[in-house]
C-alpha cells in the first residue's frame, strides 16, 4: 500500500485526540497490516532523507564559497582610500572631492595603494517624482563626478542608511533599497558605506542582519561590483554575521576622533577580533586621523602601525590638499602599508601586556605574514619612554633572525633569544621578522 499523505489521530499532552496530517517522505511504503512503515522501510526513508539533506547542504556550501570568492576578489586586501567625514563633516562638496582626487594622485598616495574617494554624509538631495535619489546642490551631477574620479584611476564611494534618514538628517534608503542600488550603479559608484543611523526607528535590532542583506542583494542585482561597508558600530557583533550578508568590511566600534585617548581606546581593544578577518571580509575600527592635527607625529605613527597590524581598512580622513611632509610620510610608508595589505589576510593580535595602568602600559603584538614572516610591534602606551623586551620563543621564532625596522627602514640581524628596544611615550617599534 503506497500513500503520500494520511490522516491520523493521536493523543497530545493529555488532551483529546488531535487529528494530525502526516506528510510522508516520497517513496515511503506503509504495510497494509498496521499502516506503519516497517523497520527496513524506515531505514530506507531515513537514508533518502539524509541524502537529500547532504545534497542541499552541498549546494548551499558551494553557493557560499562562490560568494566568498567573489567578495574576496572585490576586497582581497583591506580597502585603502579617503573619506570626507573626519575633516570636512558637512562642508564637503563636489568641488572638494575633485580636488582631493587630484591630490591623491599628485601626492603619491595613489601610487602607494590608496584607491577609493569616499563621500560620506550630506551629499543627498530630494527624491524625484519616481522616487530616485538626487544629489543636492553641493554636488550636482554625480555621474560626472564619478567619471572625473575614474579618469584619475581612482574609485568613488558613497554613503547611505537603511533608515529613513542618515545620521545628519538627509534622505536614507528606507523602502528604496533596490532603487538606490540601481542609481548608484548607474552613476558608477564603487563603494557603499551603509550607516545604521535612523534604522532603529523602523527596525528592531534583531532585524539588523536581514536589513543589511537586503541592500547587499540589491547591490548584487545591479551587476556592478560595489564594496559593501557595514556601519552599525558593533551593536550586534557584525563580525559574526557580516560575511553572510555580503559585508566586505564592518565597523567594530563607535566613531573615532583625533585624540590619542580615543584612537588608542579603539585600536588596542581589537585583538580578540583577529579570527574574523580574512580576504574579502575585514574588521573596521574606523578611519585614520593621521594629519588632522590632534595628535603628535609619534602618536600618528602608532596609529598607522596599529591599523596595519589590525589588517584594518586604511581610509585617510585628513585634507589631502594640505598635508605636512610628516603626515604624508606616515600615510605612504610602503613598508607599513605592506603589513596591512599582506596577501595572507591575517589580523594581528596582542601577545604580551605589562599591565593596565595607562602610564606604564606596554604591549607586544604580532601579525603572521605570507612567506613565513611575522610583523612584530612594540607599543608604549605610557607617559614616559620605556624599554620593551621581546622573547622570540614566545612568538614561536628561533634565532638567528633577520628583521627590518619599518619606520627607520634599517635591516637588523637578531642572533639572541631576546630583543630589547627603548620605545618613546605613545610610540612604537614596528619590525618585519623572518627566520
Amino acid at each position: 500500500m503506497s500513500i503520500s499523505k494520511r490522516l491520523f489521530s493521536r493523543a497530545a499532552a493529555g488532551l483529546a485526540p488531535a487529528a494530525l496530517a502526516l506528510a510522508l517522505l516520497p517513496g515511503l511504503m506503509l504495510s497494509a497490516q498496521n499502516q506503519k512503515p516497517s523497520p527496513r522501510q524506515q531505514a530506507q526513508a531515513r537514508a533518502r532523507a539524509r541524502a537529500k539533506w547532504l545534497q542541499a547542504r552541498a549546494r548551499y556550501l558551494a553557493q557560499l564559497r562562490a560568494r566568498e570568492r567573489r567578495e574576496a576578489q572585490l576586497a582581497p586586501a583591506p580597502p585603502m582610500g579617503w573619506n570626507s567625514w573626519n575633516h570636512f563633516h558637512r562642508r564637503i562638496t563636489g568641488k572638494i572631492v575633485r580636488q582631493i582626487a587630484d591630490a591623491m594622485v599628485s601626492s603619491g598616495m595613489k601610487a602607494a595603494g590608496y584607491t577609493y574617494i569616499n563621500i560620506d554624509d550630506t551629499w543627498e538631495g530630494q527624491r524625484d517624482a519616481q522616487g530616485n535619489i538626487q544629489p543636492n546642490a553641493k554636488f550636482g551631477d554625480m555621474k560626472a563626478l564619478a567619471d572625473y574620479v575614474h579618469s584619475k584611476g581612482l574609485k568613488l564611494g558613497i554613503y547611505s542608511s537603511p533608515g529613513p534618514f542618515t545620521c545628519a538628517g538627509y534622505a536614507g534608503s528606507y523602502r528604496h533599497e533596490a532603487q538606490d542600488a540601481r542609481t548608484y550603479a548607474a552613476w558608477g559608484i564603487d563603494y557603499l558605506k551603509y550607516d545604521w543611523c535612523s534604522a532603529s526607528r523602523v527596525y528592531k535590532l534583531q532585524q539588523l542582519p536581514q536589513v543589511y542583506l537586503k541592500m547587499y542583494r540589491a547591490l548584487k542585482a545591479t551587476g556592478r561590483p560595489i564594496v559593501f561597508s557595514l556601519c552599525e558600530y558593533g551593536l550586534l557583533d557584525p563580525w559574526h554575521f557580516g560575511p553572510f550578508v555580503g559585508g566586505n568590511l564592518w565597523r567594530t566600534t563607535g566613531d573615532i576622533n583625533d585624540t590619542w585617548k580615543r584612537m588608542s581606546a579603539i585600536g588596542f581593544n581589537q585583538s580578540y577580533l583577529a579570527p574574523y578577518a580574512a580576504p574579502g571580509h575585514w574588521n573596521d575600527p574606523d578611519m585614520l586621523e593621521v594629519g588632522n592635527g590632534g595628535m603628535t607625529d609619534t602618536e600618528y605613527r602608532t596609529h598607522m602601525s596599529l591599523w596595519a597590524m589590525l589588517a584594518a581598512p586604511l581610509i585617510a580622513g585628513n585634507d589631502l590638499r594640505h598635508m605636512s611632509r610628516a603626515a604624508l610620510a606616515i600615510l605612504t610608508n610602503r613598508d607599513v602599508i605592506a603589513v596591512d595589505q599582506d596577501r595572507l589576510g591575517r589580523q594581528g593580535y596582542r601577545v604580551w601586556r605589562s599591565g593596565r595602568k595607562l602610564d606604564q602600559d606596554r604591549e607586544i603584538w604580532m601579525k603572521p605574514l605570507a612567506g613565513g614572516a611575522v610583523a612584530v610591534a612594540l607599543f608604549n602606551r605610557g607617559s614616559k619612554a620605556a624599554a620593551i623586551t621581546v622573547h622570540w620563543s614566545q612568538l614561536g621564532l628561533q634565532p638567528p633572525l633577520r628583521a627590518r625596522n619599518l619606520w627607520t627602514h634599517k635591516n637588523l640581524r637578531l642572533p639572541r633569544p631576546t630583543f630589547t628596544a627603548t620605545v618613546p611615550s605613545h610610540g612604537v617599534i614596528l619590525l618585519r621578522v623572518k627566520e
